[in-house]
């Protein structure tokens, strides 16, 4: 095994791609992986067994990763995490540091800033908070968008561009484009 020798990590997002990509790749690193889509399937994982590490993700359906965050500090404060957002701001990171967050990652992150997030040392005696913000562009924000409504929508274009409030047609060209 690599770096991780077997230690358990666990990933919660709502993106079921994301979190499979991500722990298939952190599997490749020597960890076991575990994901969960919620607050409450991660509660459950914490149950079973305690992680070393856990990957937050901040925005989710019913409870948010910070209340998370909260959660996994009271009951397994071993555990070190790591929060990710793909709507990173000074504010949110620096809330996420005063839950208990190790470190803060934006979206999108590779497995090596995510890891490399976990090993950073912040000093926490005189309070600084090191965070890795690499804001989304526009671009990206927008197809990240597309996607979750398509999503949402069963891929029905016609649908999708309904909600959107735009032509069908519009969003066919935007589709038709190569993720920035």
């Amino acid at each position: 095994m690599n770096e991780g020798h077997g230690e358990l990590f666990l990933i919660v997002d709502d993106d079921e791609m994301l979190r499979s990509r991500i722990s298939r790749a952190i599997q490749t690193r020597g960890y076991r992986a575990v994901g969960a889509s919620d607050y409450d399937e991660a509660i459950l994982s914490l149950n079973r067994e305690t992680p070393s590490y856990a990957l937050i993700d901040l925005n989710m359906p019913g409870r948010s990763g910070l209340e998370l965050l909260e959660t996994m500090a009271r009951l397994s404060p071993e555990t070190k995490c790591v929060m990710l957002t793909g709507y990173g701001s000074i504010t949110t990171a620096v809330e996420a540091m005063r839950a208990g967050a190790w470190n803060y990652v934006t979206k999108p992150a590779d497995v090596d800033q995510i890891l490399s997030a976990f090993h950073t040392v912040p000093d926490r005696r005189n309070r600084s908070v090191e965070i890795q913000y690499k804001p989304q562009t526009l671009a990206e924000t927008e197809w990240e968008h597309i996607q979750r409504v398509l999503a949402d929508c069963g891929e029905n274009i016609s649908e999708a561009a309904r909600q959107l409030g735009i032509p069908r047609r519009t969003l066919q060209r935007k589709l038709k484009k190569r993720a920035p």
